[in-house]
């Protein structure tokens, strides 16, 4: 999924697979298992983050690789 940082600061999300730094505006692609991260959702719950849209699967599967990479 893409997501996007609602808020007027920088926004930091600290997931059990990786911690997500945001700038206003900025957007980020999640994997299907970090939707489910109960800190995301909490941000998520608070709407200082946005779901944009699905991911495609070529999407989706260059962010797997990239994070398999780290």
């Amino acid at each position: 999924m893409l997501i996007t940082n609602n808020g007027t600061d920088a926004l930091e999300v600290s997931m059990a697979s990786r911690r997500l730094r945001l700038q206003p505006g900025e957007k980020a692609f999640i994997t299907p298992d970090e939707v489910r991260d109960p800190v995301l959702r909490e941000a998520l719950q608070e709407r200082s983050i946005a779901i944009v849209r699905p991911a495609t699967s070529k999407e989706d599967e260059a962010l797997r690789e990239r994070l398999d990479r780290q």
